[in-house]
């Protein structure tokens, strides 16, 4: 299928910005000047300007000769990039694929979009009733190339549509400049009278490539739609993307989960058909007043099941502050992996880590307390205990290797070991007792030493020499001594963790 293009052009884009921050002077002319080798020079004016005759290049000396009551402000350099990428981001809600159009203008990709509008004409003209609620002329064209889009959008006023497979028709009346080429080449063509691009069409290619170069060439073949042209959008699309527009902004809690359940089951049906699941997701609702407001949830296993993604949304939902109302709802799954269906399997009962239901249990507890209350650590083969275990990514992952089983390990491993103080009889025997914190624990059972070497190849330092311990109140703790006994300086003596 073709695409269809937009192009939007802002005659007046920064003085539209200022007479909107500057209401005194929306009836009055001014122009936006700087300096150039010491003369000021316009560099955007605005309409009342240009109706006396006043143009960006003229010199302020001279614009002042036509219009002494002209108001001359001084220009901001980065102004019109900033504006175009600030009305691109807005435009994302028309389409996905949005990309900024120096120095004056914007494209749009909106294959597929405007049957969401109710057609074309409906479409183009939403975007334009926006634009003018905000402040700021524009042209649009919408056609089946981006060249004949932009030309018509730059040589023509208003909104207009130009049918699937017209943009012949429509550039032939056009002048030569409309083919996007450059000022040298368009006035060679007017000195050979060649002063529309009906005059080019019938040419023969092989005199216009030795007269003009390739460039021309390439124009008209882009601009007629024979040459595919493509843009950089200014936010990346994600692959799985769902978007719903809403005829009437939305402002109840009721309606934005309305919309959410059928953006969800429409993102869910083309994740089960791909054998894709989605571990995160974002659900941005775009508001009449220009702000976006955004929720992401996150998942331990690939997911498709709509009702179980929408009430981790539900729990967020919210937050979401709908103002004077919701025009866009949009989804988007960021990170998604293979999902394949499950192979049942007879004589074993559901459960464990591959039980659908305990990843979706786990989801909601994180999705309402945080993900931080949640941990699945795996063992990690090293020897150093703090070294011993690293987090799982999710509960699918495989250990790399098993867990010890030759010595008993505590269930509760702390962070860094803490200092405690140690009564016990030299040179090897388990201690008697401990105080930890003020408390003091009479130690009823032993077993050890485990002797544990300092892993060189990572870092120096001594051995340790653990000891399981059991107190008089059957709590049991894993500790040790650092280093060899040493009759002349006191070993130090440290609580590492404790059993259950």
């Amino acid at each position: 299928m073709a695409g269809r293009f937009v192009s939007i052009w802002f005659p007046h884009l920064a003085t539209d910005w200022f007479a909107l921050r500057r209401p005194e002077l929306q009836d009055q002319p001014f122009v936006l000047s700087a300096p150039v080798h010491g003369r000021l020079i316009i560099t955007a004016c605005s309409p009342q300007a240009q109706a006396f005759g006043i143009g960006a290049g003229m010199a302020v000396a001279d614009a002042r000769a036509l219009e002494t009551r002209l108001h001359v402000l001084n220009d901001q350099p980065q102004l019109v990039p900033q504006l175009l990428k600030r009305i691109g981001e807005r435009a994302i809600r028309y389409t996905p694929v949005v990309s900024i159009d120096l120095p004056d203008g914007i494209l749009l990709d909106v294959s597929g979009c405007s049957h969401l509008w109710g057609g074309d004409l409906p479409y183009l003209q939403a975007m334009a009733v926006s634009l003018r609620k905000n402040g700021y002329a524009a042209h649009l064209a919408m056609a089946d190339s981006i060249g004949t889009a932009w030309a018509v959008a730059r040589f023509r006023t208003g909104v207009t549509v130009i049918e699937p497979n017209g943009q012949k028709d429509a550039l032939l009346s056009l002048p030569p400049e409309a083919l996007r080429v450059g000022g040298d080449t368009v006035e060679r063509l007017c000195k050979l009278g060649l002063t529309r691009i009906a005059d080019l069409v019938n040419l023969p290619r092989p005199s216009l490539r030795r007269r003009f170069g390739p460039e021309l060439l390439l124009r008209l073949d882009q601009a007629l739609g024979h040459t595919t042209e493509s843009f950089v959008p200014i936010v990346p699309i994600e692959p799985y993307q769902e978007r719903l527009p809403a005829l009437e902004p939305i402002s109840t809690r009721t309606g934005i989960e309305i919309a959410l359940e059928r953006l969800l089951e429409m993102l869910c049906a083309r994740l089960h058909r791909e054998q894709m699941g989605l571990r995160t997701a974002r659900f941005t609702c775009y508001r009449v007043d220009g702000k976006a407001m955004q929720i992401s949830i996150e998942t331990n296993r690939p997911s498709s099941h709509a009702r179980h993604l929408f009430k981790l949304f539900e729990m967020k939902l919210a937050t979401i502050e709908p103002g004077l109302g919701i025009e866009l709802f949009l989804i988007e799954a960021a990170r998604v992996e293979d999902h394949g269906p499950g192979q049942e399997k007879l004589w074993e009962t559901q459960g464990g880590l591959e039980d659908v239901r305990l990843s979706e249990l786990i989801d909601r507890i994180a999705g309402r307390f945080g993900a931080a209350c949640l941990r699945r650590d795996l063992p990690a083969e090293h020897y150093w205990p703090e070294r011993a275990t690293k987090p799982s990514a999710s509960l699918t992952e495989k250990p790399a290797t098993g867990w010890p089983t030759d010595k008993p390990r505590p269930l509760h491993l702390l962070e860094r070991p803490e200092p405690i103080q140690v009564t016990a009889p030299i040179p090897d025997y388990p201690p008697m007792l401990f105080r930890h914190k003020g408390a003091l624990h009479k130690i009823k059972k032993a077993d050890g030493p485990e002797r544990i070497e300092a892993e060189w190849w990572l870092e120096t330092g001594e051995h340790r020499d653990y000891y399981a311990v059991e107190d008089e109140e059957g709590a049991r703790y894993w500790l040790f001594r650092l280093g060899h006994y040493d009759a002349e300086k006191p070993p130090a003596w440290f609580l590492h963790g404790y059993f259950a």
